[in-house]
């Protein structure tokens, strides 16, 4: 069965559509103001109800209050939030219960060590994501265009669904598939041709790669 695919970080009707059409499992709308893909409320909301009915919308979030949680819940359906900051688990499992979603909580990897934490979360989140530590001077906490040593998620088995993250392209995701064991992958810039804008172009030759895995 092919890998899930994520495309995140969609903030335009074009970007959804290649996506949607292509195949994509999940739509990410970036709200983190740093982001050059993030996304203002009102649009992600008209975004959001664009996505088709067995495409889940994905909100990513980076440490945010509840007071922006209510108002991006209150505007628009998410069927998942992506917590991309530094959530410990009790914030992420209240999190989870204040607002009765699924949460799926990414973890920065560098080294194997870095993959321990993610017990801390099993209990507390419904997906794992597993993405590349950011560089030093990088003020993003995902989204970078780096990779991390695939074979440090070879034979891991955890107790929730996970996906990979970190540096993807149409050019390498098969091998990451085919080396992580990934049921799921998830790329941002990898299908940009400049920051913040998605090429529906390269979309297609994503999801045209994980297909092909």
């Amino acid at each position: 069965m092919p890998a899930k695919a994520k495309i995140c970080g969609i903030n335009h009707p074009d970007a959804l559509k290649a996506a949607v059409d292509g195949g994509a499992r999940y739509i990410g709308l970036v709200f983190f103001a740093k982001s050059p893909r993030n996304v203002s409320l009102p649009l992600a909301a008209e975004l959001a109800r664009m996505v088709p009915t067995g495409v889940r919308t994905v909100g990513l979030f980076v440490d945010p209050t509840d007071d922006f949680l209510d108002q991006a819940l209150a505007q628009m359906p998410l069927d998942l939030i992506q917590l991309h900051g530094e959530e410990t688990p009790d914030r992420a499992a209240a999190i989870r219960t204040a607002h009765r979603l699924p949460v799926m909580k990414a973890l920065k990897v560098e080294t194997a060590a870095d993959l321990d934490v993610a017990s801390a979360y099993e209990p507390v989140a419904d997906l794992l994501l597993f993405d590349a530590k950011p560089p030093k001077d990088s003020t993003l906490p995902g989204g970078n265009g780096v990779a991390f040593d695939w074979t440090l998620l070879t034979g891991r088995r955890w107790s929730k669904p996970w996906m990979l993250s970190g540096g993807l392209t149409c050019d390498t995701v098969a091998e990451a598939i085919r080396v992580s064991g990934a049921e799921a992958v998830d790329v941002s810039s990898g299908v940009e041709d400049r920051p913040g804008h998605k090429d529906p172009a390269l979309i297609r030759a994503f999801l045209d790669a994980v297909r092909g895995a």
